[in-house]
């Protein structure tokens, strides 16, 4: 029987246009000043049978157990099929708003358009509703790449799918409408309350995607920490439910020619009838100050007077003033405000002479009283150290030097950052000033260490920076390691990657620890990395140097087959491949360990990798073909840093060989997942999101 065509579509669209238009035109009409007129607009409920299916849906959706992708793709259509007419109660709930997120994630092209067509008229109700404004930043970015590629086509369908849309030749027409004429549509619908939006606890997020979609900027990420996005309450949420982005975020778009005037627009609305206070005080609004901070970035774009910078500062040209120095005053003891100038002096939208004026004017003459502040205008001399001249940097420098010692904390994560923001600054600069540095902070964590004593015995500089005492380590309940531990043992590296003689320190500081301890710190999720940083060998090491490698190693015997059996020990197995150079006594040593329990060691997924990489096939069937991998490796090593004495002394790259390329290829690779892992993790700030971390990471040499 043939398919008849439904009739009146044309019909129905135009009186659907119509409607739209006299809503939108309602809209305009309205004003939006006042809390009592921002009234949450009730679209319905979702009955209890419709919520069964769409819970249900939701749930498939998530598990993600489809044989294809066109499976998939044929129960995205069948939901969209079962949700139309409900689309708007749907994303105004909060279960079935999950829902239509996963929906618009894996929609195509054409059920995109429709959905954005569906929600014509009401943009602005649903940007201001929790749930459903979540679901319109992800139609935005998913619509930003439909923008894009029909850019690149030259206006053609992009019907990714090739989905059947001959039903009539209505629906057709409707499916060929360019992405870009619907953005520009919603984008004028929001035009006469973006005012408003600044300040609105929901559409503001709506407002920051709107702007860096206009301006071509990178989309952020709604689970990673630091995201413009989404706040921090927000991103842990979505983690929960397990909505990952897909291809289109954290990327930027090409933009059509008709989003610049409309950037201007929104600039301008939001920048008419201004004054200079009522910016300010929204400068330091929760709510607000990000998406200032964006618009600052942005307006250079299409605006070159930067009439928005202009009405939080005053020009180039003009000098000290007391109203502004009050603001400045305000920013850098607000914490909202503090983030505020952080995000402006980062930005790479501000013009530098801006920058340098506010510096010159207010932060330079007290540089030193700024940084001793607990929690606020910290954050802004960090910034500075990586974006003025670098004269200025080293006087800036000069001056928190000599009392860095009391500046810097492990107790506060602020301190933490900022004591990391000083060395990048000094390794910027070429080491300036290092043996200061690291003076001050001896001073600091290990002032009774004398690196001229052959025998200390303290464990201070340990204590006093990773704080073990206290800590998760040999906890039995199975507790993660806190955010706090992560920021301290990176801190700890960074000191052991910026100067050698805090490595050695911290060997004297693990010789002097208990057996008990020691092992624990093997075996944890944090601290683990702390002794993977121990494990580095200086290329002019002298005699006294090479003794106390071999008292580390000492260290470690007989626990070889126990660290190779587990998830952060067996790195640790790894490490010692390159530890043990020119110890072949030692290596020798590891690898009989490693045989004398081979079937433990081989039983172990964690102890396959060690083994593999230990070369212990080698080992039992062909030992003088490893003795000569280990020759190889001394030889290598030699090759190496030899090459990088010539290139600083010649200042000219030298050719690399083939080896040195796939090592540096399996360090990126590692170095890649390791940042995978940490952006899992970062935003978890209580530590619970641990058992990511038994995940098998695979390891080559």
């Amino acid at each position: 029987m043939a398919k008849t065509k439904s009739r009146g579509r044309r019909l129905a669209a135009k009186e659907r246009e119509i409607i739209d238009d006299e809503e939108i035109n309602n809209s305009n009409n309205l004003e939006f000043n006042s809390e009592s007129q921002k009234k949450t607009v009730f679209f319905g409920l979702v009955d209890s049978n419709e919520l069964d299916y769409f819970k249900q849906a939701e749930s498939t959706l998530n598990v993600n157990m489809f044989d294809s992708d066109e499976e998939r793709q044929g129960f995205i259509g069948s939901v969209l099929e079962e949700a139309k007419g409900k689309e708007l109660k749907l994303v105004t709930n909060q279960i079935c708003s999950k829902l239509m997120e996963r929906l618009i994630l894996g929609a195509n092209n054409r059920q995109l358009k429709e959905l954005f067509q569906l929600f014509g008229g009401h943009f602005v109700d649903l940007a201001c509703q929790k749930y459903s404004s979540h679901v319109l930043e992800t139609l935005f970015v998913r619509s930003a790449g439909v923008i894009e590629r029909e850019l690149i086509l030259g206006g053609e369908e992009t019907n990714d799918n090739n989905e059947d849309v001959a039903e009539g030749e209505e629906e057709e027409t409707d499916s060929f409408i360019p992405m870009e004429t619907l953005f520009n549509k919603m984008l004028n619908e929001f035009k006469p309350i973006v005012k408003t939006m600044i300040d609105d606890q929901y559409s503001s997020h709506v407002l920051r995607l709107l702007i860096l979609i206009m301006s071509g900027k990178p989309m952020p990420s709604s689970t990673m920490a630091h995201s413009t996005l989404r706040s921090k309450k927000s991103k842990i949420a979505r983690k929960m439910i397990d909505i990952k982005d897909n291809e289109d975020f954290l990327r930027a778009f090409q933009t059509p020619a008709s989003f610049k005037p409309q950037l201007r627009d929104y600039c301008n609305a939001i920048s008419i009838d201004e004054n200079m206070r009522h910016m300010r005080e929204l400068a330091s609004q929760k709510v607000a100050s990000p998406v200032l901070q964006l618009l600052v970035q942005v307006e250079g774009i299409i605006d070159k007077e930067r009439t928005i910078w202009h009405l939080l500062f005053l020009k180039v040209t003009d000098p000290k003033d007391p109203q502004e120095e009050a603001f400045m005053e305000f920013l850098l003891s607000d914490s909202v405000g503090s983030h505020f100038l952080e995000s402006i002096i980062k930005n790479d939208g501000v013009r530098m002479k801006y920058i340098e004026r506010l510096y010159q004017l207010y932060i330079k003459d007290r540089i030193l009283k700024l940084t001793g502040r607990s929690t606020t205008a910290i954050y802004a001399i960090q910034a500075l150290l990586f974006k003025l001249k670098p004269v200025e940097v080293e006087y800036i420098l000069d001056i928190i030097i000599p009392e860095f010692s009391n500046l810097v904390s492990v107790s506060e994560n602020h301190n933490i950052d900022f004591g990391k923001a000083i060395i990048d600054a000094s390794i910027s600069r070429f080491n300036y000033r290092k043996d200061d540095i690291v003076s001050q902070l001896f001073k600091k964590f290990a002032p009774n260490y004398n690196e001229d004593d052959g025998d200390n015995t303290s464990t201070e500089f340990l204590e006093n920076t990773l704080q073990l005492t206290g800590s998760t380590l040999g906890n039995t309940k199975d507790d993660w390691p806190t955010a706090e531990e992560r920021r301290r043992a990176l801190f700890v590296e960074k000191l052991m990657q910026y100067d050698y003689k805090f490595v050695i320190c911290s060997w004297y500081n693990f010789m002097a620890l208990p057996s008990e301890t020691l092992e624990q710190m093997c075996f944890h999720g944090v601290f683990s990395r702390v002794i993977e940083e121990l494990f580095k060998v200086l290329p002019d090491e002298e005699k006294p140097v090479a003794v106390l490698r071999k008292r580390v190693l000492n260290l470690f015997q007989g626990k070889m087959v126990k660290l190779a059996c587990n998830a952060y020990g067996s790195h640790l197995v790894d490490k010692l491949w390159d530890f043990t150079i020119f110890l072949p006594m030692y290596k020798d040593r590891i690898a009989m360990e490693l045989y004398g329990e081979s079937k433990k060691v081989k039983e172990s997924n964690y102890g396959r990798l060690v083994w593999k990489n230990w070369g212990m096939e080698l080992f039992i069937r062909k030992k003088y073909e490893w003795k000569a991998l280990i020759k190889q490796q001394e030889a290598e090593f030699h090759v190496e840093h030899t090459q990088e004495e010539q290139q600083q002394d010649e200042g000219a790259p030298t050719k690399k060989r083939p080896i040195d390329i796939k090592m540096e290829q399996l360090a990126k690779e590692r170095e890649l997942q390791e940042k995978r892992r940490l952006q899992e993790e970062n935003g978890d700030d209580d530590g619970s999101n641990g058992a990511k971390r038994q995940k098998i990471r695979g390891r080559n040499r």
